[in-house]
């Protein structure tokens, strides 16, 4: 891949996609295109989570090659069906390898009916202890578990982490916020009809936000249905400077620090 153009021009603000699934097959044609794309739009640094063992290495390979792209390495529960308890031991031994910036994604999803609550419990918890083994913050998937996510939490304490694409109660946040997390707004806010997440974003403590786009999902609304790129975060960005009166500048400003804070990186 050229390096040629991937330097943000003067005077763009620096932005950090706390959640990119740049592994994903969807960018396998114009993988290096949306890389450039996202570094000139001031993007500069993409966290790249796992969602199960047998995608270890392609996210390893992937943040080796791009720029900015940091690893994150855990087990799905969208993928629990796939998951072993030997996958658990390859977890450790990868942080060992390569220490991530966080454990994810991981959490709960009670949305998807079909998948064992049981099972995923299992493997929150045991994430989670690895997770305060390595002294490393968490990437939580919150879909309607964000109590269940909470019980666990303030019994296997962590060093903080971002609840992936937010979308509980203000009280819920609340108490996440105590816990030493941060809450992710990616697209979903950006639809005008999205009013319970577009008062979240308003109301919430700046301080207790990060930006994500998710990518390919959660697209924003200028995309329609179609694939969301990590190129989109300013937009983003600037979506929620308009809903809170404030410059696209001081967005792009606080979110990057609560970014760093929450992770461990060094100010940029």
């Amino acid at each position: 891949m050229s390096r040629q153009g991937e330097t943000a021009p003067c005077g763009v603000p620096f932005f950090i996609d706390t959640h990119s699934h740049f592994d994903a097959p969807e960018f396998d044609a114009d993988r290096d295109g949306e890389h450039i794309r996202a570094v000139k739009a001031g993007v500069g640094i993409q966290i790249v989570p796992s969602v199960a063992r047998n995608n270890f290495a392609a996210v390893a390979e992937l943040c080796a090659r791009y720029t900015g792209c940091l690893p994150a390495w855990g087990l799905h529960p969208m993928y629990v069906a796939v998951h072993t308890p030997d996958d658990l031991d390859a977890l450790r031994a990868r942080i060992g390898a390569q220490r991530p910036v966080a454990i994810g994604e991981i959490g709960l999803d009670l949305f998807v009916r079909k998948l064992d609550v049981a099972a995923q419990e299992h493997y929150y918890v045991e994430q989670l202890r690895i997770a305060r083994e390595h002294d490393l913050p968490v990437l939580l998937h919150c879909r309607k578990s964000s109590d269940l996510l909470l019980k666990h939490l303030r019994r296997i304490r962590v060093p903080g982490g971002i609840v992936h694409a937010f979308n509980g109660s203000a009280q819920q946040a609340a108490e996440f916020i105590k816990l030493g997390f941060k809450l992710g707004f990616g697209g979903a806010f950006t639809w005008p009809r999205a009013n319970h997440l577009r008062r979240l974003a308003v109301e919430l403590p700046l301080a207790a936000i990060v930006l994500e786009t998710d990518s390919p999902d959660i697209p924003p609304v200028w995309i329609g249905r179609g694939r969301n790129a990590p190129a989109e975060l300013p937009r983003i960005a600037q979506t929620l400077a308009d809903l809170r009166g404030i410059t696209v500048d001081a967005v792009a400003e606080a979110t990057t620090q609560n970014a760093c804070d929450v992770l461990g990186l060094s100010s940029v």
